[in-house]
């Protein structure tokens, strides 16, 4: 036997198996490329349906409330059929929870980063009122919830909302007040009376939207533009009843 005959019977096998074994290889990756691909397609897919179930809900409760909201009517909204409505959400309370702590996330950190900036007194007074409506008039049912939560059971309420940097603190607010009072920029006041004024002049009308517009006879565009007046109005008030 040569020597090319050898070589050639003992080396071709093995060079046959490169190919097979190339063609399995891209086989195998092709298909984790593919159910990769299917998994994207599919949570992209879950996320949009939920966002569009989260805004429908909301505008529900911004309408209904939440006692008044049903589930059919966020399917509804949401253009989708009930049971599709029942596997992202098993309640409207649940619904309910998540759409206000990302309004919550929202609001109360910036309250906070409000209440401890370095700004002027006047200045804070008048960016409260207005980062406070500007949030609760596209998320109306926020106050309400609050003091409900709060009343149903507030350590659960302070130990899942306003745990951490989320639980608004009037601390620095409170001292600026009193540095004002000795300074004699401001009439002689108790921090804690201004501060609750202030809060209360902001949420009141919130609170009492259903009874406010029954008993004036407003409608909801006339509300959101009375709120948006206030955002000047309740500043003006309280600046010119402190200031000397």
């Amino acid at each position: 036997m040569s020597l090319l005959s050898f070589k050639t019977r003992h080396t071709h096998p093995k060079n046959d198996i490169w190919p097979k074994v190339i063609w399995i290889t891209s086989r195998f990756f092709l298909h984790l490329l593919t159910i990769w691909l299917n998994y994207m397609v599919n949570k992209k897919k879950d996320q949009s349906t939920e966002q569009k179930i989260l805004e429908a809900a909301r505008k529900v409760f911004v309408r209904k409330g939440l006692a008044g909201a049903r589930m059919q009517d966020i399917a509804d909204e949401a253009g989708i059929n009930k049971a599709m409505l029942h596997y992202y959400f098993r309640n409207k309370e649940k619904l309910f929870e998540v759409i206000f702590m990302a309004a919550a996330a929202k609001l109360f950190p910036r309250i906070n980063q409000i209440f401890e900036s370095d700004q002027p007194l006047f200045e804070k007074i008048e960016s409260f009122c207005a980062e406070y409506i500007t949030v609760i008039i596209e998320n109306p049912y926020l106050p309400l919830f609050v003091l409900n939560e709060i009343n149903q059971d507030p350590d659960l309420f302070f130990k899942n909302v306003w745990a951490g940097k989320t639980r608004p603190n009037p601390k620095k607010f409170l001292e600026q007040i009193e540095k004002e009072v000795k300074k004699g920029t401001i009439k002689r006041i108790s921090p804690l009376q201004l501060l609750m004024n202030l809060i209360s002049m902001t949420i009141f009308p919130f609170v009492a939207k259903p009874m406010l517009e029954r008993t004036l006879g407003l409608d909801e565009l006339q509300f959101r533009a009375i709120m948006e007046q206030r955002k000047k109005e309740i500043p003006k008030f309280i600046i010119d009843a402190i200031k000397k």
